[in-house]
């Protein structure tokens, strides 16, 4: 897949605020991916650019009100292009997910889960690729099949294809051999029709083997028939083919000669498979090593590698030495490589062939390391060897370009493919290069990439290069107190700030989350003490990982720290996602019991998202919940989230459970939420997130 650090997402944004564009195209930045970004501000600008600039992708906000989704869905559908579209929202509904994929979203983008927010835009891209990717193929591939048409009709073998038994193609030679005068006369004809009678019963047995997907013989001995009933004595040989998209046999009839010597008859067959000029392997044999290769690939999770290799300024050469001595030119190239490969210890095991008119392959078994070692000692005999050919002395470089055939690359088509796109590659740089496409390379850099990552919050940890930064948490209701949310971030080094997405799925699957929680606990709990001794007490509340309640000695380790700073138990909050409680309920009530010693309470956060929320307060009562922020989105023009808001507010305080609105975007909706007796109120509408806490709350 061409995707990555390397290629470039040419994303369209539509977004009704710049800064939320620009958090998107972060998001993905901070996660390794290089964007190319657009943001129209107008329909007519995104029909436009739709029109005119190559677009990868739309990652449209489902809340715009400049630019309405069902407008923008419907401009995206009509380009006439391979464009997906994502629907950007902030929580999800069974109703939201059936209107935007009514309308024409492949995908949804939550903007608050930024681990699954990267996943659905990378997996939208990479099927993007892969579409992309198998529209050239089929050209190929019809370009292929128009070539091999061609070069059945011309060759002098007789040829046919066969499936289930029955002609579907015959090329000229075939019918001479059989007294027929056009395809019309065999078109359907069952095989057994040119087997002479003596001969069905062992025929069929053979055919009856073939259906079964067991391998052809190299070769089958019979007597066949022709169209006067004439007897003669053939050979046939078997290759597993492709006709039309249809899986069949490929048959080759070669009349036998009596009283055939086993030693001549297998020095002509040698002959029949090499290259007269160069003694190498000629093109179709080499093919046919080839597809087995492939098969071996993707059957048996083999490894081989492929090397296509173009001599550099080879109609310069020719003109030098001559074109009399042409033939010489490329014996002499190909005794060079012969000699190469036997040096390197693969004269047995690799396959070599004269590809095209002066272009030659290699097919070697062995992973990318051999396979870029074998071309490098390619390049380098090339380049060291001083061709003596016509009376004449020249030096010749090659190019190289070559793939790594594995289960991921396990088509002839796409092999060749990327061979030849590596020998343009090599020739494009000037010559004497090697470029070697290898599939796994992606994941080694991606893992590459995590293990860094991994490295590098392991030094967070050990070096204190993690920060906090706070949100007021307001409250609508009571008396005022100073109380903030704690979000993670990263320092990045040079003034780069990096937030939770970029690192946090990283941490998870590498067991490091029940690690960042003790920080964050540790250092939210310095910060009040700090904030306590200066005479500006605080309440910090602190998002943990579901790691954290299977951790027996959090606990212990939270009492122990509160203690050390003087600071009360109260003012600490441990929020956890409903999801994760509902699957973590026992550990959970072992964590809030212990936590509980302390005076410690924990926050339920997007509330009202599970099917009955409040089954779980059955269990456990939590100090605070979250409603789900799915609520709060365009509250003031909603009448059913506003009435299920104060639904969920009215209940939890009847069971002595306070609530926070998060997410809050406009005054309307704080008119609102103070009406449903809400509690706190969140949100960038009335602070940002920031690396102190100076929000005033007295008024």
């Amino acid at each position: 897949m061409a995707t990555g650090k390397e290629t470039a997402l040419r994303l369209m944004l539509i977004a009704d605020l710049v800064n939320e564009a620009e958090a998107m195209v972060s998001r993905l930045r901070n996660a390794g991916n290089a964007v190319r970004p657009l943001r129209p501000e107008t329909l007519d600008e995104l029909v436009a650019m739709l029109a005119q600039q190559p677009v990868d992708m739309v990652l449209a906000d489902h809340a715009s009100v400049l630019l309405p989704f069902d407008q923008v869905a419907k401009a995206v559908m009509g380009c006439g292009r391979d464009v997906p579209l994502l629907a950007v929202l902030d929580g999800i509904t069974d109703d939201i997910l059936e209107a935007v994929q009514e309308v024409g979203a492949q995908a949804v983008a939550l903007r608050e889960r930024p681990q699954q927010f990267i996943k659905s835009v990378l997996t939208e891209w990479h099927d993007l690729e892969s579409r992309r990717s198998q529209r050239l193929l089929e050209v190929q591939m019809r370009e292929t099949q128009r070539r091999c048409d061609m070069l059945i009709d011309s060759s002098r073998d007789p040829i046919a294809y066969i499936h289930e038994g029955m002609h579907i193609r015959a090329n000229q030679a075939y019918l001479e051999m059989f007294g027929y005068e056009s395809f019309d006369d065999v078109e359907g004809m069952s095989l057994l029709d040119l087997v002479a009678p003596g001969d069905v019963d062992g025929f069929k047995a053979l055919l009856k083997s073939l259906s079964k997907g067991e391998p052809p013989p190299p070769s089958y001995n019979l007597t066949a028939r022709d169209a006067e009933g004439n007897d003669f004595p053939a050979v046939m040989e078997f290759t597993a083919a492709q006709y039309q998209g249809e899986h069949c046999l490929q048959v080759i009839f070669r009349h036998q000669t009596m009283d055939v010597d086993p030693d001549l008859a297998r020095e002509m067959e040698e002959l029949r498979q090499r290259d007269q000029t160069t003694g190498l392997l000629n093109r179709p044999t080499f093919l046919l090593r080839l597809e087995e290769s492939v098969n071996d690939a993707a059957k048996h999770q083999a490894q081989h590698g492929l090397l296509l290799i173009e001599p550099d300024n080879y109609q310069r050469i020719v003109q030098e030495v001559g074109l009399g001595n042409a033939d010489g030119l490329l014996h002499a190239i190909a005794t060079c490589l012969r000699n190469t490969l036997d040096a390197a210890g693969k004269g047995a095991s690799a396959w070599a062939a004269r590809f095209s008119e002066h272009s030659f392959a290699v097919l070697a078994p062995g992973d990318h390391v051999a396979t870029q070692a074998l071309a490098e000692r390619i390049r380098k005999a090339f380049s060291e060897e001083v061709f003596e050919v016509g009376g004449k002395s020249s030096t010749i470089t090659a190019s190289i370009g070559g793939v790594q055939i594995g289960e991921k690359i396990a088509s002839v088509n796409q092999v060749l493919a990327k061979a030849s796109n590596g020998v343009k590659t090599s020739m494009d740089a000037g010559g004497n290069n090697i470029d070697i496409f290898d599939p796994s390379a992606v994941d080694r850099a991606e893992q590459e990439r995590i293990l860094a990552w991994v490295d590098r919050l392991r030094d967070a940890l050990a070096n204190n290069r993690f920060l906090l930064h706070y949100q007021p948490i307001i409250p609508l209701l009571g008396m005022p107190q100073a109380l903030y949310e704690t979000y993670l971030r990263l320092d990045g080094g040079n003034g780069e700030v990096i937030g939770p997405g970029s690192f946090l799925h990283i941490a998870e699957e590498h067991g490091l989350m029940a690690e960042i929680d003790r920080w964050v606990i540790g250092k939210a709990i310095e910060t009040m003490g700090a904030r306590k001794r200066a005479g500006k007490p605080v309440g910090l509340m602190v998002k943990i990982d579901q790691a954290s309640l299977l951790d027996a000695g959090l606990p212990s380790y939270i009492g122990y720290k509160l203690a050390e700073h003087g600071v009360d138990g109260s003012a600490l909050l441990l929020q956890l996602p409903e999801s994760k409680v509902f699957v973590n309920l026992r550990a959970t009530q072992e964590f809030a019991a212990g936590l509980g010693k302390y005076g410690c309470k924990l926050v339920l956060e997007q509330f009202g998202a599970g099917l009955d929320s409040f089954q779980l307060l059955t269990h456990f009562t939590p100090g605070y919940i979250k409603i789900d922020r799915s609520y709060i989105e365009d509250l003031s023009k909603n009448a059913n989230n506003q009435q299920r808001v104060r639904e969920i507010a009215e209940k939890a305080r009847s069971q002595g459970i306070l609530s926070i609105a998060e997410f809050v975007q406009d005054a309307n909706s704080m008119t609102i939420l103070f009406s449903c007796n809400v509690d706190y109120v969140e949100g960038d509408f009335l602070a940002a997130a920031s690396p102190e806490m100076t929000y005033d709350f007295d008024n």
